[in-house]
């Protein structure tokens, strides 16, 4: 159920991100909460994902292995919310802990460090700056693909890391917050079409394709609405993610993806290296210019941010309206 006091809180942890981000200097000395989730799903893989069993085995086992992390998660989610609410303000525990887990300023540094790195080293320090957000082989992309890469990680990232996990809060607090990390943390590792974990990531995949189905719509249509800033159409982004989103191989990632296609008149996704393997995927807004470039990532940055403040000022007016309009309820 919806809590109307997650609104308010969302929209301090909204800006709480946008300001402090991921500090270096604290992940360093301790461990950041998605990297215990990676190592509880690495722990399984280790121990679970055998070549021995069969195809089917493999994706039961790979599924039961989600729901201890899932769980106890959740659990733990549950126990900080309940902890902050008798806690003298501990209001500001539970916007501090929603924060963390909200990626939206380490999502604009890693993008940005991509277009930087092409005017500090080139082509080679730019595929090293690349490699840390797409799961993608580097050495394979020249300067068009590298420049891909970044815009899609910023629209597909800008669903499931900020726009999801907030929608999560909303729904279910810290909990429904915590668990959501997990499933994405899941498919971000394991939710592969490789030899390995084809099977044994099938249900962090689907699962992951399941939680994130609103929010990628949710971020499509946002990044819709800001494609002005970049020189874009609204009416066409809107066109394009219609005509296009179904055709990605992800049954989410294509919304937001073909936004800023729109957004930016070029093409993103088309066929792509992963492990070794080439993955043949069509272009979204395929009639867009191929011969993407630096400036690109840039332009993609302004849809980003404003992408943000438009989903902050939709947060905010809702906290602000229940706000004003709860004493008047009380009194009714």
């Amino acid at each position: 159920m919806i809590s109307l006091d997650h609104f308010a809180i969302l929209t301090a942890a909204l800006v709480l991100d946008a300001i402090v981000g991921d500090p270096d200097f604290l992940w360093q000395r301790v461990h950041h909460p998605v990297a215990l989730m990676g190592n509880a799903i690495s722990f399984f893989d280790r121990h679970l994902n055998s070549e021995k069993l069969s195809a089917l085995w493999r994706r039961i086992v790979g599924g039961l292995a989600l729901v201890p992390v899932i769980a106890v998660v959740a659990i733990v989610g549950a126990g900080l919310e309940s902890a902050f609410r008798v806690t003298p303000f501990g209001w500001l525990g539970t916007i501090a802990a929603a924060a963390v887990m909200l990626a939206g300023r380490s999502l604009y540094d890693h993008v940005k460090a991509v277009a930087d790195a092409f005017a500090k080293g080139g082509l080679a320090t730019a595929r090293h700056a690349v490699a840390k957000i797409v799961g993608r082989d580097p050495g394979s992309l020249d300067q068009p693909r590298v420049c891909r890469a970044a815009i899609e990680s910023a629209a597909e990232n800008f669903s499931d890391g900020v726009v999801a996990p907030a929608l999560w809060f909303l729904a279910l607090g810290l909990p429904g917050l915590l668990a959501y990390k997990a499933i994405n943390t899941a498919d971000s590792m394991i939710g592969h079409l490789t030899p390995r974990y084809q099977d044994f990531g099938w249900a962090a995949a689907r699962l992951d394709d399941l939680v994130n189905f609103p929010a990628s719509r949710l971020a499509g249509a946002l990044i819709a609405l800001v494609a002005p800033v970049a020189g874009g159409s609204t009416a066409d982004g809107f066109r394009t993610m219609l005509a296009d989103a179904p055709r990605h191989r992800s049954p989410n990632a294509g919304w937001p993806e073909a936004a800023m296609a729109s957004a930016l008149g070029i093409a993103l996704a088309g066929p792509r290296r992963y492990g070794g393997i080439i993955v043949n995927d069509p272009f979204v807004n395929s009639g867009g210019r191929r011969d993407v470039n630096p400036t690109d990532i840039r332009r993609a940055l302004r849809v980003y941010v404003g992408a943000n403040a438009l989903f902050f000022a939709i947060v905010a007016l809702v906290a602000l309206a229940i706000g004003v309009l709860r004493p008047a309820m009380f009194r009714i």
